[in-house]
């Protein structure tokens, strides 16, 4: 199975070893995040039959926000991969995942 993601963020390792933490999210959800985000318009702010939905965009924006503590998928990279793979917040990436057919060894 292939899974699409798109690095939400890039953290260095909290302990200061040669790692990096990629955060990602589903390229679904970062596209309809993109699309929401006009709903934070001003001259929409105070209209009534809006707050519930920004309400709900809020809530959303932020649980987002506990860094590597939230919910997502999150990868552990050494260095050397890190920059063999030039990542940058942004980039779409693929995880291919495969189930190990050799159980009983």
């Amino acid at each position: 199975m292939r899974k699409e993601f798109v690095i939400k963020r890039i953290d260095a390792s909290p302990d200061g070893a040669p790692y990096v933490i990629v955060s990602l999210t589903s390229a679904k959800d970062f596209q309809d995040g993109n699309k929401n985000s006009s709903q934070f318009d001003p001259s929409k702010m105070m209209d009534p039959s809006k707050m519930g939905d920004m309400v709900k965009d809020l809530n959303k924006m932020l649980s987002g926000m506990g860094g590597i503590m939230s919910r997502g998928t999150s990868l552990k990279l050494d260095m050397h991969e890190y920059k063999e793979m030039n990542l940058s917040v942004g980039d779409k990436v693929y995880l291919d995942l495969t189930k190990d057919e050799n159980l009983g060894v």
